[in-house]
């Protein structure tokens, strides 16, 4: 009879101490937790939290085609992502190693994407003031569809000149008329 009191006391003891471990157990995990959370130093802004960062791609001093990335507000990108990319490229790069492709006064009439291609309405100045060759005038075609490729919905792009379908560089062969997809 000694026995099963002692071993009921025991067992209650025990279950007793295991119910008391757990207890506290969970509540030192939920001071730990409470004592781990992230608390940052600075608080973040709203505009901070709507940067995005795009790629644009210009030439650097050796004429090969390279990228420069820029953080900028996503807002700038919520109206006409095209125009304002477009627009990056015609202002030309921050850095002093690169130089822009687009020739100078050219202007962006108008763009529309339509079963993912982006066709390019630019002005007359777009072809008449193009310099170079035939290389630097494909690479010019080239930085502009890698810019605006970058942009998931857009795969290919097209050129207008004046709102027409043009033969483009007719002396450099390149025709406008065509689309153009995104190289390496």
């Amino acid at each position: 009879m000694k026995k099963k009191i002692f071993m009921g006391i025991f067992l209650t003891l025990l279950i007793i101490g295991l119910i008391y471990m757990i207890v506290v157990n969970t509540v030192f995990n939920k001071n730990e937790e409470i004592i781990n959370e992230y608390i940052p130093e600075v608080e973040i802004s709203d505009s901070e939290l709507r940067k995005t960062l795009i790629t644009l791609y210009f030439l650097d001093n050796e004429g090969n085609i390279k990228s420069e990335n820029r953080i900028i507000d996503s807002k700038e990108l919520l109206r006409d992502p095209y125009l304002v990319l477009i627009g990056m490229l015609i202002e030309g790069p921050k850095d002093k190693n690169l130089k822009k492709t687009i020739p100078e006064n050219s202007k962006v009439l108008d763009v529309k994407v339509e079963k993912s291609c982006a066709t390019i309405n630019f002005s007359k100045e777009f072809v008449n003031n193009a310099e170079g060759d035939a290389s630097q005038k494909a690479k010019m075609i080239t930085t502009i569809v890698n810019t605006l490729t970058e942009l998931n919905e857009v795969q290919s792009v097209k050129f207008l000149i004046e709102g027409e379908e043009v033969k483009g560089f007719e002396e450099d062969s390149i025709d406008l008329r065509n689309e153009f997809l995104k190289t390496e």
